[in-house]
């Protein structure tokens, strides 16, 4: 399928390209992500690029827009989004 997009620079207000199932772990993502959606509610530590974890309450259906670098730990079932 042809992308009439693919030579334009994305801005951080542009959708995202592509997602991942986030794994909790102590380690970090291999990408950045622009956002995380919820899928499933629960609970989550996630972890900002300045490397500061803050633990959340979520609700499926729920994005958090943050730019975060790791999850350490979740009871949600979530889905990064770069």
């Amino acid at each position: 399928m042809a992308d009439t997009f693919a030579s334009t620079e994305p801005g951080l207000a542009d959708p995202a390209f592509r997602h991942f199932v986030i794994t909790p772990g102590a380690s970090d993502f291999s990408q950045t992500c622009r956002a995380i959606y919820v899928s499933v509610d629960g609970t989550a530590t996630i972890k900002d690029i300045d490397g500061t974890s803050v633990d959340y309450n979520l609700f499926a259906g729920q994005v958090l827009p943050l730019r975060a670098i790791a999850v350490t730990a979740a009871t949600a079932t979530l889905i990064g989004w770069y």
